[in-house]
């Protein structure tokens, strides 16, 4: 391989699309050279407790209109200070999507903000894959960002948008939601039942589903987002208050059988190259850190379901809250906010998978 072919492997053009797409007549000039459309969404978006401010805002923007030859969609999360400065504390944060057809809103990514700083220490900000939403990030599309700041401080917050030409993985993609949980930090699954998932309103907090599964299944794989809050007792023997600091290993079962992992333990919190935040960051979290992306957690099947019925439980390792509001403590209560989506792919036409109780 000579030199100049291995200049163009690493050689990237990126186009910058507004409302409409300017880049249909771009020619990619030679084999190795990657194109890569770049939509800007929410610009410098205020979000704030207080004086005409909101934790959230939702709008529509116009992305890539055909993602049929669109490899990889990334997306950048930017936070900024407003003029007084950011919110002191690390609070919830995710961005979701609008599914045009229900109406209802699916979390693409969440995040933890830092301390009192903003990210622009990162190039572009956070990162994250969203290809997997890639046939809901179409033409005119409704976004939402919210982020739990319950100061007048809060934050500045841009979003943008790289989808990569190339070759798919497969043509067609179908997602749906199995379980959402993710209002905010105390709208997830309480947590604490003496066998896992006993002692909840299943009126509320449903965490068994049956998903029906059509034909010509080429892969399959839950996406799941999941984040601890809540500094309750008792601690584990080093300390660490559920369910933001003990470390502990959920499950996914199929049809009652366990089948994949989540250990909701270290992820790097000291790592962080956003690292000259305000409050006590480098800790290690159950499964996330102050200013970082919340780890999406992908669980391949690794057998053809196709044309099958699955039995979907989400389970948690027993534990039992004493609810004592331990002093040191300074919560009683404890909570796992959640999003669990199974993403199907194919080269032929697929319909989404169907979720019922």
């Amino acid at each position: 391989m000579d030199l100049k072919f291995k200049f163009f492997i690493f050689l990237f053009i990126t186009i910058s699309c507004g409302v409409d797409e300017s880049s249909s007549d771009v020619v990619i000039p030679e084999e190795g050279i990657q194109l890569i459309y770049n939509y800007p969404a929410f610009s410098k978006q205020r979000l704030a407790w207080g004086s005409g401010y909101s934790q959230s805002a939702s709008k529509k923007f116009d992305l890539h209109t055909d993602n049929s030859n669109i490899e990889r969609i990334k997306m950048f999360v930017r936070l900024e200070c407003p003029s007084g400065g950011c919110d002191p504390w690390d609070r919830y944060a995710n961005i979701l999507v609008k599914n045009q057809d229900t109406n209802q809103w699916f979390e693409m990514a969440r995040h933890i903000t830092p301390y009192g700083v903003g990210n622009s220490v990162l190039d572009r900000g956070l990162e994250v894959d969203v290809t997997d939403f890639k046939t809901i990030l179409t033409g005119n599309v409704e976004l939402k960002i919210f982020a739990e700041t319950w100061v007048a401080s809060g934050w500045v917050i841009s979003l943008e948008f790289d989808f990569l030409d190339g070759n798919p993985d497969y043509k067609y993609y179908q997602i749906s939601p199995v379980i959402q949980f993710n209002n905010n930090s105390l709208g997830g699954v309480p947590y604490g039942g003496e066998n896992g998932n006993t002692q909840l309103d299943e009126t509320k907090f449903d965490l068994k589903k049956s998903i029906s599964i059509g034909a010509n299944i080429k892969s399959a794989h839950f996406r799941t987002i999941i984040s601890g809050w809540g500094h309750a007792t008792p601690a584990d023997s080093n300390g660490r208050a559920c369910a933001e600091w003990c470390f502990r290993t959920h499950k996914i079962k199929i049809n009652n059988t366990n089948k994949f992992n989540h250990y909701m333990g270290p992820i790097g919190c000291a790592s962080n190259p956003i690292k000259n935040q305000g409050g006590n960051w480098s800790p290690d979290r159950a499964g996330w850190c102050p200013g970082m992306i919340v780890p999406v957690r992908i669980d391949k099947f690794d057998s053809d379901i196709s044309s099958s019925n699955l039995e979907f439980e989400y389970y948690f390792e027993p534990w039992v809250n004493d609810f004592l509001g331990t002093p040191g403590y300074n919560n009683k209560n404890a909570y796992n906010a959640i999003s669990s989506f199974i993403v199907l792919k194919s080269d032929q036409e697929i319909n989404a998978a169907t979720i019922s109780n």
